[in-house]
């Protein structure tokens, strides 16, 4: 039975390993670079479906918009390395270059200037993306106001090719909610998103619900930061936020005609 057993893995680790090299994209997202507590947030997150949906070939030029800690960065790294180019437009984070500089695999990652406050968007050269993404980001836009959201957008429409997608995934606010101009909560409603982006020149190509979370009413004591992973709250009803689970999120892509 123990030799049974043991050939079986075998197999279907060989299996498995097959299917990596015949998708790229799963291969990247089972890469070793990546941080084990990252790789634990896979299951709410849905990096494969995602990038799947928004259409990123390795052979795409992308800018990744606000890396942060560099969550979606450890998985576009080696998926674009070989055959394509990866613009992370940060805002001068310390910690963010020094991850980039930890290993081999980030070393083509061109890191670009980008402070949505400031007015800085040179986030790629012109005309050059064929993707631009960002995640969980249009929130952190609107606060700051004076239509700094609309201009992160236009750098977008700016930065792509004709035929380029743009692709957003953000906390969603129930449209039946009042949306704070300023998104407080961290959640913005779909229309909303929408709006930027037709305003930049996009035309919405498709929603997906990988990323949904119907258990997330939208309306905790501290936002959206009130749910895993962050925990606003502390130790505060802690079990029925983990319950609930990271945010319900709209995912959607846009065009450059």
């Amino acid at each position: 039975m123990k030799i049974w057993l043991t050939a079986a893995l075998a197999t279907a680790a060989i299996a498995g390993a097959h299917a990596q090299a015949s998708d790229p994209l799963k291969a990247a997202v089972a890469a070793d670079n990546r941080l084990v507590g990252n790789v634990a947030r896979d299951a709410a997150r849905h990096p494969y479906e995602t990038l799947s949906f928004f259409g990123i070939k390795p052979t795409d030029t992308v800018v990744e918009l606000a890396p942060g800690g560099g969550w979606y960065t450890e998985i576009l790294a080696p998926y674009l390395r070989e055959a394509g180019q990866l613009y992370a437009a940060d805002g001068g984070s310390v910690r963010f270059k020094a991850k980039m500089e930890s290993m081999g695999v980030y070393g083509k990652v061109k890191i670009t200037t980008f402070d949505a406050a400031k007015g800085l968007l040179d986030i790629a050269p012109a005309g050059t993306a064929d993707a631009v993404l960002t995640f969980r980001n249009v929130h952190n836009w609107m606060s700051l106001g004076d239509g700094k959201a609309q201009a992160v957008f236009d750098a977008a429409f700016k930065a792509l090719k004709p035929g380029g997608v743009l692709g957003v995934e953000e906390h969603r606010l129930p449209a039946s909610r009042p949306q704070d101009p300023k998104a407080d909560s961290g959640y913005v409603h779909e229309a909303v998103v929408i709006k930027f982006a037709e305003n930049a020149g996009f035309k919405l190509a498709g929603r997906s619900e990988v990323n949904a979370n119907p258990k997330d009413t939208a309306d905790h004591p501290d936002g959206v930061w009130t749910l895993p992973p962050t925990y606003a709250l502390k130790d505060k009803d802690r079990a029925k936020y983990q319950a609930i689970g990271e945010s319900d999120r709209m995912t959607l892509k846009f065009v450059k005609p």
